[in-house]
């Protein structure tokens, strides 16, 4: 049988992507550029800002980043008209209809489009529930709006996220079931005009009661959790996910080639275009930043947690090799592009390499002092990491209240900066405890088939490798994923 090949089927495609701005989109615009010079076009949607168009943010916070710098060197003077011919700022938003594209564009783009890669996503696990449920559920409405007007569509790629499952234990499959099941019936789920409704009437009861602008957003953040919850997912980013992907699977038309990607927690390149680049903090990425400062010192974490985890650049690799094996299948697979089953990496594994790392090479403060660091403590339970909060934050402040009648005022003050900072960090502890005492472990089983099937029938499967076995871990952390962070995030 005569081998099919991977850029083959990428020469002269055009391509729709959401998130272009995001980790993942970014490396996966990249790619693209720097292996398919004959991509026909990429579309990418971005949201302008206040004081900066979307060709102006693409220019900057995309094509302007040191990601780029081996395209830029293999094109030389003539990078910026190459980039012009291929790249075309779509200036919209997966949150309102049609993407917020007039309709002369919109045509446009429907017309040509054959591939969309739907990257966007709003990561933060509090955010205000209006805005993550605009971006993560309901753009997927809108999205599935849009291929339907694609003619000549021949994959519709979803990025979603492997803790979509919630707090589920065990082996975790590749498909819908740990929604279904916590919702009990996802027929009767009708979270789209729900949860709609509900969102436009907590907005109007505040604006109501002339809430200000700090309030308003407070507000929202705890609604989210709260609904959150009320359904059995501990933050609002998994939780608006999961509801995206619902969405996905009940009002896809059948004759829409689509695939989900479930990845875990996304870090830095492992090889491509370079080693070690990253953008932004990432969820291992704060603990590591807070621990190298000093401020981390100890964290509730089950010793044998393991952490699913994957370098942005396999992540890409799989993206691309998923959407060319499914290109015009009605397939609806889910792939977790994780390690937990194949190379697991504990939490533990990560608290030692941080250690080893900083204490070799210690951050300096300003004035030229290296910071110290400490093996992490760990409380194996939230119960008793509440405790020790308690004991740090409030009871030695007891005692103080009344040593000096004339100092009561200063030390209620204390008592009370004291409280909202044990409220903060408590509030920090619950947000990501699902991932430190997380107990589950992600099945792999379509992304293996997948793997196999891109060796065998693709002449240039080696340039598109998602095998998360070649990952030696601490080398990675100590030599990669650590100094990368440090340089393209802490050090800017």
């Amino acid at each position: 049988m005569e081998l099919q090949s991977i850029l083959g089927y990428l020469c002269n495609k055009t391509i729709l992507i959401t998130g272009a701005t995001g980790l993942l989109g970014m490396v996966f615009v990249e790619k693209i550029l720097r292996v398919q010079p004959d991509v026909k076009k990429l579309y990418l949607l971005v949201r302008p800002s206040h004081d900066k168009s979307a060709t102006q943010r693409v220019n900057e916070e995309i094509i302007g980043k040191e990601l780029f710098k081996i395209l830029k060197e293999k094109w030389g003077t003539d990078f910026d008209y190459f980039v012009s011919q291929k790249v075309v700022a779509l200036s919209g938003d997966v949150s309102s209809e049609n993407l917020g594209l007039n309709k002369v564009i919109l045509e446009q783009v429907c017309s040509e489009t054959q591939i969309i890669i739907n990257s966007a996503a709003n990561t933060n696990f509090d955010e205000r529930y209006d805005i993550s449920l605009g971006i993560n559920t309901f753009g997927v409405s809108h999205m599935l709006n849009v291929t339907n007007k694609c003619s000549k569509l021949e994959m519709f790629l979803h990025v979603s996220t492997v803790y979509v499952c919630g707090e589920r234990t065990g082996i975790i499959l590749e498909d819908f079931s740990s929604m279904e099941e916590m919702v009990n019936d996802s027929t009767k789920f009708d979270f789209e005009v729900l949860e709609s409704n509900l969102v436009k009437e907590k907005l109007n009861e505040l604006r109501t009661q002339n809430a200000v602008e700090e309030v308003i957003t407070n507000t929202m953040k705890n609604f989210g959790i709260e609904r959150a919850k009320f359904y059995g997912w501990p933050n609002t980013y998994v939780f608006t996910k999961a509801m995206g992907e619902l969405l996905l699977k009940h009002y896809s038309n059948k004759n829409i080639p689509f695939v989900i990607i479930r990845p875990p927690i996304i870090t830095s390149t492992y090889m491509e275009p370079f080693p070690g680049w990253i953008q932004g903090y990432r969820t291992v990425d704060s603990v590591i930043a807070s621990y190298a400062k000093g401020k981390l010192t100890f964290l509730p974490l089950d010793p044998m947690t393991i952490s699913d985890m994957m370098p942005v650049d396999i992540v890409v690799n799989s993206i691309i090799a998923a959407m060319v094996v499914n290109a015009k299948k009605t397939s609806g697979t889910i792939y977790h592009v994780g390690s937990s089953l194949r190379n697991s990496i504990k939490f533990m594994d990560v608290r030692n390499f941080m250690f080893q790392y900083f204490t070799k090479y210690p951050w300096v403060y300003k004035d030229g002092k290296p910071i110290k660091v400490r093996l992490l403590t760990i409380f194996k339970t939230m119960a008793t990491f509440l405790i020790y909060m308690k004991i740090c934050y409030m009871l030695p402040l007891k005692g103080l209240e009344v040593v000096n009648k004339l100092s009561y005022e200063y030390f209620q003050d204390v008592y009370d900066k004291n409280h909202q900072k044990l409220g903060l960090v408590m509030r920090m502890a619950e947000l990501y405890r699902p991932y430190l005492l997380f107990k589950g472990i992600f099945d792999d089983t379509n992304t293996e088939k997948l793997r196999m099937l891109t060796k065998e029938c693709f002449v240039d499967a080696e340039s598109f490798k998602f095998d998360p076995t070649c990952i030696d871990w601490e080398d990675y952390f100590m030599h990669t994923h650590i100094p990368g962070f440090l340089k393209h995030v802490m050090m800017k």
